[in-house]
């Protein structure tokens, strides 16, 4: 059975511990989008983590972690990573790597940085790590697959001369910076070989064998449902769906083969990186709900930049959910609101004098402003419970709610960063 792990809204929402938590009792997990530009913090008996190109179930010896073939995949990274969990104790991890997975290039976080200056005030707020050139170069088909990595010397400068006359063009012309040549990148590629060759897999055989043999296979998303470049808030995205629909396509399997999507959605709202976010709230106000929140503060696990804060946002959260096809939603960080003695909840946007309840297109939602109602706070600890039953009554309420606003099941509750603080409900 294969279950997508995904998330709702901006990212940040808790995937990673869900899917860390989730793995315990499944046998693959694979990343199958995005790259090292955003990060999963785990939180388990070997220490806090915050994984980058890692799929979340590596803390377990009886899984296989796969690197699908829709990553933006920095080999250098990726085994920097496997040597940090290694030396923290974890057991070395079982790692597969598909042969279809491209690579992100020195020359990509170059340009990723060139272009962020270039476009100074105006800049899309990028983690700097090469991912939009990457992809521009995947769909231009200028790109490096790892399989070209065993190819014959010849063919490959070949290619490496034809794709640096176009970048050697930006750089001399646009960013006014020095120029890549044709030695330089292949010793980088057959660097990268020597790393990756003994984790090298026709990842999407080996699944279908997986699936056959009716193993659990679980689907690691990066980012959330508003930062997919098609049904996100553009510009402002990210350059590869975020939605578990990709997964099929990301890791090489049938989408039939889908059969569960939980969708995690945090209890509040939270960004980073620059975009329309309607539900924002500032001073005071958010640099206590930061500090309180997260498992030590609202901070990006790969920038360490502070998130940009707000309430939960039902409007948002309802159209991230129907998008990725939720069957449950896992609700996460609950333990964060006990402070509150009122929680708004943004219900509703109103754009041009008049109210609605379904999420717009990008130039609509610049004029969108939030609706909210306030629910009681139930001001206590909530931490340790570990039945539905056992929670305050506010805190249910709050729940129900939410749970009834969106329009979709809450069948995980988590309140706590811990990896078995969950609590299961039956609906």
């Amino acid at each position: 059975m294969v279950t997508a792990i995904v998330g709702a809204n901006w990212g940040d929402e808790g995937k990673g511990k869900i899917t860390d938590m989730l793995a315990e009792t499944s046998d693959i997990i694979i990343r199958f989008q995005g790259g090292a530009n955003a990060g999963h913090t785990i939180i388990n008996d070997y220490g806090k983590f915050a994984l980058h190109t890692l799929p979340s179930g590596v803390f377990y010896d009886h899984t296989t972690s796969i690197i699908g073939n829709g990553v933006a995949l920095d080999i250098p990274k990726l085994f920097r990573e496997i040597r940090d969990i290694e030396e923290k104790g974890v057991p070395t991890p079982k790692i597969l790597v598909s042969d279809r997975a491209q690579m992100v290039m020195p020359y990509h976080v170059l340009l990723d940085g060139y272009e962020e200056e270039r476009l100074a005030g105006k800049s899309f707020g990028s983690t700097k790590s090469g991912i939009a050139p990457f992809y521009s170069d995947k769909y231009a088909k200028i790109g490096f697959q790892v399989s070209e990595l065993f190819d014959d010397e010849e063919s490959l400068r070949d290619k490496i001369g034809r794709v640096i006359t176009q970048k050697n063009v930006l750089l001399e012309h646009l960013y006014h910076k020095p120029l890549l040549t044709v030695d330089e990148v292949y010793a980088t590629l057959m660097e990268y070989k020597e790393m990756v060759s003994p984790y090298v897999c026709d990842v999407s055989a080996f699944l279908y064998e997986a699936i056959k043999a009716g193993k659990k296979i679980l689907l690691e998303g990066q980012l959330g449902s508003m930062k997919d470049p098609d049904h996100g808030i553009y510009p402002m995205v990210t350059s590869s769906s975020t939605l578990a629909a990709y997964g099929a396509i990301g890791a090489g399997i049938p989408p039939y083969e889908i059969k569960k999507i939980v969708t995690v959605v945090k209890a509040y709202s939270s960004a980073v990186g620059a975009g329309e976010f309607v539900s924002e709230i500032f001073g005071d106000e958010a640099d206590e709900l930061r500090r309180r929140g997260g498992d030590g503060g609202e901070f990006g696990a790969t920038t360490g930049r502070p998130r940009r804060m707000g309430w939960f946002d039902c409007v948002a959260t309802r159209y991230g959910c129907r998008i990725q096809g939720t069957t449950d939603v896992a609700f996460t960080v609950l333990d964060v609101l006990g402070y509150l003695d009122e929680i708004p909840v943004c219900v509703g946007y109103e754009i041009d004098g008049e109210i609605t309840k379904d999420f717009p297109v990008t130039t609509k939602l610049k004029k969108a402003k939030p609706v909210y109602e306030k629910l009681p706070g139930w001001k206590t600890e909530i931490r340790g419970i570990t039945r539905y039953e056992d929670l305050p009554e506010n805190c249910r309420n709050y729940i129900e709610f939410i749970e009834k606003e969106i329009g979709f099941p809450i069948t995980m509750v988590s309140n706590g960063p811990g990896r078995h603080e969950i609590i299961y409900r039956n609906k």
